[in-house]
């Protein structure tokens, strides 16, 4: 499906040196931003006090915030789970003060506006737990990064796997520099989101490296910089449908989601125009710096297999 068809193909590769230097600067600044300022953790990662209550009637989510934020609490959570009346609220370590204090000095605060607001569980979290999540968070994304370049190695061939697994690393690394930068809050929705983009930016990247491989086929006498060019103007329609189709699905989560969402479509949104950028301007250059040939991709044809021409032809 296309919007439109572009009928000159665009050099893209002629600014694939400026751009791509563009990006080791970005990269290392987010490296240093990422080993500097570190990460704001959620309580999911540092420990903290959950609490489970329910409400008669459905609950202002917002009336709730803005409580715990009047008793001196800054890095909360606030949502609902099973239905509308139930919420779970995440609370920090806080100085002196263990889960059966808070506890109490939240419901006391909660029962001002709404006297029959129930207290179904209290528990402490520990920072081992979150000790737990963050090497299991790092095992799933080595698994993914590992599997990635498994997958393109069979695939294509390992220039590209080289070239993609370089461009995925590229994404999270500068949504990791944001979430550094501006000390925005890190939860597992967050590393699930940084999950989601590595798919999303490999199947980009899919796209592109089976349409170079598809132009050698057809292309024989093009350059591999021409192939390349080709390619990526060939995909720019299917790369507009699908990025702006999902990017308006996730603006919606980001505006309306709440707090909840807000860091997970903010993640999202990151790495959906970066791996637009990736799959472009670094991996199909890599792969070009690589010295990706024809013949690295095309099977050559034997000259006593009559359908093998025919089908080369």
């Amino acid at each position: 499906m296309e919007l439109f068809r572009i009928k000159r193909t665009i050099p893209f590769m002629r600014h694939a040196l400026v751009l791509n230097l563009i990006s080791l600067i970005t990269f290392a600044l987010a490296v240093f931003f990422i080993a500097t300022r570190g990460f704001h953790l959620s309580i999911e990662f540092t420990g903290g006090t959950v609490m489970e209550t329910h409400y008669q009637q459905s609950a202002d989510l917002g009336q709730i915030r803005s409580t715990l934020a009047d008793i001196g609490y800054a890095d909360f959570q606030v949502q609902n789970f099973g239905t509308s009346r139930d919420v779970m609220i995440r609370l920090p370590v806080a100085q002196g003060e263990d889960a059966t204090v808070q506890s109490e000095k939240v419901m006391a605060a909660l029962q001002v506006d709404t006297p029959d607001v129930e207290l179904r569980r209290v528990e402490f979290v520990g920072p081992q737990v979150g000790e737990e999540l963050v090497t299991n968070g790092l095992l799933a994304l080595l698994c993914v990064v590992i599997g990635i370049m498994i997958y393109l190695a069979l695939r294509f061939e390992w220039k590209f796997a080289i070239a993609g697994v370089v461009a995925n690393f590229h994404d999270v690394i500068i949504i990791l520099g944001f979430f550094a930068f501006f000390q925005w809050e890190f939860s597992l929705a967050v590393l699930a989101g940084v999950l989601a983009v590595l798919g999303y930016s490999v199947n980009e990247s899919v796209v592109i490296m089976d349409r170079i491989r598809e132009n050698f086929r057809k292309q024989r006498r093009a350059s591999t910089t021409e192939i390349i060019d080709g390619a990526i103007t060939q995909t720019i329609s299917r790369t507009i449908i699908t990025h702006t189709s999902t990017q308006i699905m996730v603006l919606s989560m980001l505006i309306f989601g709440g707090p909840t969402l807000h860091y997970f479509a903010l993640a999202l949104t990151i790495g959906i125009w970066f791996g637009i950028y990736s799959s472009v301007f670094v991996a199909a250059a890599i792969a070009m710096w690589l010295g990706i040939k024809r013949e690295d991709l095309v099977k050559p044809v034997k000259k006593d297999d009559p359908a093998a021409e025919i089908e080369e032809g």
